[in-house]
């Protein structure tokens, strides 16, 4: 008879969610989170482990571009399943590394020690065909009403494209600010898609409108100009 057993899966928070509450220790000292970050967006990553070199180029750029996040209400909170003191000597470590341009980069945002992977399983982010013992990259973009925008899911031997969680914050705040959708391999200042028409009347009023700051390629795909034409 066939031996099987039985493995269990955390479920995984889903967009639109709340964001699963927890306190922390992390080498900024303890977080409440997402209480201590009420009306500011997040990028909750992890990482596998300490001392590996595709995480310590990712905690590179992440310090780099620390202030441009910031630019955006938008604070960093790293994880892994690593001691505290393994964090620190870590993170040492990394202001003594040059690469890519980079040196001297001091990590100032917190990152969580979770020994325990109490918060990696809260989060989905120990998924045991790839490591029982290790976070995958994961990214989680939360608003500042603690409610969860964006997930993204990287394999243990693949770094994060640091240039597109940018985008995707950009993207996400342009949303919300003019109730609009923005297309594939939009940027700040490309225009931008007005929410599909709801009515027979709405779509003809726009086929037929004459209004500059607008367009539609068809009834269903209208677009709103970001910048007027010269």
């Amino acid at each position: 008879m066939e031996n099987t057993q039985a493995v269990t899966y955390n479920r995984m928070p889903l967009i639109g969610d709340p964001a699963p509450a927890f306190t922390a220790v992390t080498t900024q000292g303890s977080i409440n989170f997402p209480e201590d970050y009420k009306g500011k967006w997040v990028i909750l990553f992890s990482h596998p482990a300490d001392f590996t070199p595709v995480c310590t180029t990712e905690f590179m750029t992440f310090a780099k571009m620390s202030d441009e996040f910031k630019a955006l209400n938008t604070e960093l909170v790293g994880l892994s399943v690593d001691s505290l003191y393994a964090h620190i000597a870590w993170l040492r470590k990394i202001q003594e590394l040059e690469w890519n341009g980079m040196k001297d980069m001091e990590v100032k945002f917190p990152l969580i020690e979770d020994i325990r992977m109490d918060v990696a399983n809260k989060y989905g982010m120990i998924q045991p065909g790839q490591s029982n013992t290790q976070a995958v990259r994961a990214v989680f973009i939360v608003d500042p009403k603690g409610i969860i925008r964006t997930i993204l899911y990287y394999p243990l031997s693949t770094g994060r494209n640091f240039d597109e969680i940018k985008r995707i914050i950009q993207a996400l705040q342009k949303a919300d600010k003019d109730s609009v959708a923005t297309p594939a391999d939009w940027r700040p200042g490309d225009d931008t898609i007005i929410p599909t028409a709801g009515s027979c009347g709405t779509a003809k009023d726009r086929m037929e409108s004459t209004d500059d700051d607008k367009y539609c390629l068809d009834w269903f795909m209208c677009f709103k100009r970001e910048q007027k034409a010269q």
